[in-house]
């Protein structure tokens, strides 16, 4: 099996780490997006916990998306 990393890769890894060190708060809106769409991407199936994380993480962005673009609901 070949195990090189893509750029998508490396980018989902980039926004992950900076994920762990700060939770979202440098993140963009556009940022948060991206990093939905790469981890939607990315299979986690024959990894149970890293599925589960997945899964929780997702919820985590999508509602840090929610307060960012409708920022008049959360005043």
């Amino acid at each position: 099996m070949d195990y090189r990393l893509t750029d998508e890769d490396k980018e989902r890894i980039k926004l992950l780490n900076e994920v762990s060190k700060n939770r979202f708060k440098n993140f963009s809106l556009e940022q948060l997006i991206r990093l939905q769409e790469l981890l939607e991407k990315k299979d986690y199936s024959n990894q149970k916990k890293a599925a589960k994380s997945k899964k929780k993480l997702l919820s985590q962005i999508n509602v840090e998306i929610y307060k960012r673009d409708d920022a008049a609901i959360w005043k």
